[in-house]
């Protein structure tokens, strides 16, 4: 068992406000992505484990090295699954330490090479150096330059994509992987897209991909040709508008820095025996716990507490809530937890459960929060400011609730600050 806190990954791209931001001339965004971000830590720090299929975790997959990968072995599968995959793999258990660390190490070679870096999760990010040319060459020649300084400062392989658009970019880095590089060339960005599946697209998971492919649809090219209007009785109007902008390389978002997430979320996987409804709850105390007090540390507050299931038939359901006002509330964000907890439990009875989900969005700072009754200052003296001072001088095991205490509030992945 184990837990995972996750952060906003990519958004969708927005529709851009002024036309002269859809495209910029030359391809000089760069995606940078640490290549099997835990395994490669792995097997940098003994070195009997390189060339062999490393596996971080136990009952669940947490990384996998790409010997691993080449048998199927997945993230987040089973552990016994993916040992019958592979049944030489070596196991390691996880050092969230040693990550953190590694990930830090990466970012300042990020931004030492250049101030525009937009973090996106501890093992990637997204670099401007378009204003670089007279100081440090070609985007490509940085490019190079930054892989190899990273593999010579921190060891690690990482994986870059160059373009004209974040998306294409990100793309690009997950075309070149393992340890690669690779350029879209302006005025060829098509000629790389279209021959993609269509799962290369933001927004295409499993379902989207199941009913574009029940209509002919596996390329992107394809649905390119296809375009808003013919995607649009297949998918939505959404879905069509959106897809159909990504098919065709459209994408006007900035490089940013500085700024904030949108949601944070934690996750515990349960392995594939029953629980009682007294343990999932337990499980869901600890995870409401994890995620309050981030959200105080960081000064924020959330609207919306959003539950996440994952069945042992592998599908998944999603439950929301969202309260009158935002709060970093531990009780309220809790009552709210396990009102959506009990609406769920004849699903999981009849269905079963492997790993229990929650996300806290609509997060808004605590300054500007709109004032409710009665109108008092929030006081600093609660039982949760109390609880977070003590982890955070004493370490975050220094305090756990009773119902953990035999069966532990699992491992905390880093995650860049807020």
């Amino acid at each position: 068992m184990f837990v995972s806190e996750r952060e906003d990954r990519l958004q969708p791209p927005r529709k851009s406000a002024s036309p002269e931001r859809e495209v910029r001339r030359d391809a000089s965004i760069l995606h940078a992505d640490l290549d099997s971000f835990y395994a490669s830590v792995e097997q940098r720090d003994d070195p009997s484990l390189r060339g062999r299929p490393v596996i971080v975790g136990g009952g669940v997959v947490l990384a996998a090295s790409y010997e691993a990968k080449a048998f199927g072995v997945r993230t987040p599968m089973n552990g016994a699954r993916a040992l019958r995959l592979c049944p030489h793999a070596v196991v390691v258990p996880p050092r969230m330490s040693a990550y953190s660390a590694a990930s830090k190490a990466v970012f300042e070679v990020f931004r030492d090479t250049t101030p525009m870096v937009e973090g996106i999760s501890i093992d990637e990010a997204f670099l401007d150096v378009a204003g670089l040319r007279r100081i440090a060459g070609e985007p490509i020649d940085i490019a190079r330059r930054l892989r190899a300084r990273i593999r010579h400062d921190v060891g690690l392989p990482i994986s870059v994509g160059i373009a004209r658009t974040k998306f294409l970019a990100k793309v690009a880095s997950a075309v070149a992987k393992p340890d690669g590089l690779r350029l879209v060339e302006p005025g060829r960005e098509l000629e790389f897209l279209h021959p993609l599946p269509v799962e290369r697209l933001w927004g295409v998971g499993e379902v989207t991909a199941r009913t574009l492919r029940e209509h002919g649809v596996t390329r992107i090219g394809q649905l390119a040709e296809l375009g808003e209007d013919g995607l649009r009785g297949m998918l939505g109007p959404a879905a069509a508008r959106h897809l159909s902008a990504l098919a065709m390389a459209r994408d006007p978002r900035r490089v940013e820095t500085g700024k904030r997430r949108r949601s944070i979320g934690a996750q515990r996987a349960l392995g594939g025996r029953h629980r009682e409804p007294d343990e999932i709850d337990s499980y869901l105390h600890g995870l409401v716990d994890r995620l309050g007090r981030r959200l105080r540390t960081a000064d924020r507050v959330s609207r919306t507490v959003v539950l996440r299931l994952r069945f042992d038939d592998f599908s998944r359901a999603t439950r929301s809530h969202t309260m009158p006002a935002p709060t970093d509330d531990t009780a309220v964000l809790l009552s709210a937890a396990r009102r959506l907890l009990a609406d769920a439990l004849p699903l999981i009875r009849e269905r079963g459960l492997t790993l229990v989900g929650l996300a806290l969005t609509n997060l808004t700072d605590t300054n500007p929060c709109q004032l409710v009754l009665p109108l008092e200052a929030r006081a600093d003296n609660t039982l949760d400011r109390t609880l977070d001072d003590l982890r955070r001088r004493f370490g975050s095991s220094a305090v756990t609730r009773a119902a953990l205490i035999d069966r532990g509030e699992g491992i905390s992945v880093p995650l860049l600050p807020d």
